[in-house]
């Protein structure tokens, strides 16, 4: 019976060791960023956000130690449950006689060669262990916010670079549009130039336009293959493979998901920065119960089977083949070492108490503060949508009156400049927006 115990035993560690392999082979391929990427990748931004989730290394390290965390939580759990250890020992005497005197009369014992079978199986309780499992949940959950801060900055910065890509290729097709319309004057004025209506120098400061307009035009598509190549590697895929960003610009700056995100209500408990503080002192003040369980008594339960079997005549049997031990350890008396920690810990727990209040004054205002560049965002970002329309139809009217001879040289040029500083400034402005928006929905973490 009590060797089928044994074997039934060691039966269970087995499939326990193969099952936990499982597991962490398991995990390891979870973590594994896939490696099929197509050549055209067509992605809305709700699109890219999830696939850099997916693929993003670092979050998947961010979700790594959320299980790293787990496991070590149930090592302090495994630690107070009972632990069982098998042992088997072989002892050859190499034909040595034992003579014990008894009575004046000496007595020659064989010293037989013995194996031993040993099972020992304990378990030990005490309130630092206990407290300790506690610690292991509030470090889990820190993890998890950890994760989830992460991920949301991650979806903010993909979301930045994609609308700098639309807002990018957008002054970049208005720029074609001007670009062809003053080169047709370029034709035009060189013509007449050639018919002698016209002086050289007028055909030349329209050429000077256009070489200025080709200039921006290729300092914007510099710009979108840098901006595209940020996004590319927030997604996490070749150089090579070719982005279609199905997304358009207005939908994304939709003055309507402003003003809605501007009526949301503020939830202290929402914010992820809240949410950590919070968790850091809960932390500390188990800690300081912890430290305290440095008085408390430790429990021991213990039982040993040892099976000896003599290979040979002779042998004393002095080992008993069961033995049940109890043991309580109390502790008397530290020179004041336990007394201190507990002092260090309370002092901690202060200190995180603190910070937590300060920090909540200081989200308050950090709100107002969002709320305020926001809507100031917003409102330059309007602006500025409405100088580059006013800009195009004043450069568009110039073109026109030149082509009919009703505006000078100068009133083109002007013209043109205007555009310029228009379309840089309304990059400037949709970029400002979108990280205001991207900053104010990761602090209000509202799902």
């Amino acid at each position: 019976m009590k060797k089928q115990l044994i074997i039934g035993m060691l039966g269970l560690l087995l499939v326990t060791s193969v099952q936990a392999e499982d597991h962490v082979l398991a995990a390891a391929r979870d973590g594994e960023a896939p490696k099929d990427v197509p050549a055209v990748l067509e992605l809305s931004l709700q699109d890219a956000q999830n696939y850099a989730v997916e693929r993003n290394r670092s979050l998947k390290n961010a979700s790594l130690a959320v299980q790293e965390a787990y496991a070590q939580r149930w090592q302090t759990i495994a630690a107070m449950l009972p632990q069982v250890d098998g042992s088997y020992s072989y002892s050859n005497y190499l034909g040595y006689s034992a003579t014990l005197a008894m009575g004046g009369t000496e007595v020659n014992i064989n010293m037989p060669n013995v194996g031993a079978l040993g099972l020992t199986a304990s378990v030990g309780i005490n309130g630092q262990g206990i407290v300790g499992a506690l610690l292991n949940n509030i470090a889990i959950d820190m993890q998890k916010i950890s994760l989830e801060k992460s991920e949301s900055e991650l979806r903010g910065s993909v979301m930045s670079s994609y609308v700098s890509v639309l807002a990018l290729q957008s002054i970049s097709a208005l720029l074609d549009s001007s670009l062809v319309n003053i080169q047709d004057l370029e034709t035009m004025t060189q013509n007449a130039v050639n018919a002698g209506a016209a002086e050289q120098t007028t055909a030349d400061q329209i050429r000077v336009r256009v070489n200025t307009l080709k200039n921006s035009i290729n300092s914007q598509k510099r710009n979108i293959e840098l901006a595209t190549n940020s996004l590319k590697v927030l997604l996490d895929v070749p150089v090579e493979t070719e982005l279609v960003l199905t997304e358009e610009l207005d939908k994304v700056m939709s003055p309507d998901r402003i003003l809605d995100l501007l009526g949301q209500n503020f939830t202290i408990e929402n914010n992820l920065t809240y949410q950590l503080l919070a968790k850091q002192t809960e932390l500390a003040k188990r800690n300081v119960h912890m430290a305290g369980w440095a008085y408390g008594p430790t429990v021991s339960l213990a039982y040993n089977y040892t099976n000896q079997q003599y290979y040979g005549e002779g042998g004393m049997r002095m080992t008993p083949p069961n033995v049940v031990q109890v043991s309580v350890r109390m502790p008397l008396w530290s020179s004041g070492k336990r007394a201190a920690g507990v002092i260090e810990k309370k002092i901690a727990y202060e200190e995180a108490k603190n910070t937590l209040s300060e920090t909540t004054d200081n989200l308050q205002i950090q709100y107002r503060q969002l709320c305020f560049n926001l809507t100031n965002a917003y409102e330059t970002y309007m602006n500025e949508k409405d100088n580059i329309d006013v800009s195009q139809r004043v450069f568009a009217s110039a073109t026109n009156k030149y082509k009919y001879g009703t505006s000078s040289n100068m009133e083109l040029t002007n013209a043109s400049n205007d555009l310029i500083n228009a379309q840089s400034s309304y990059v400037q402005a949709v970029l400002s927006l979108v990280n205001a928006q991207v900053e104010l929905e990761k602090f209000l973490n509202n799902k």
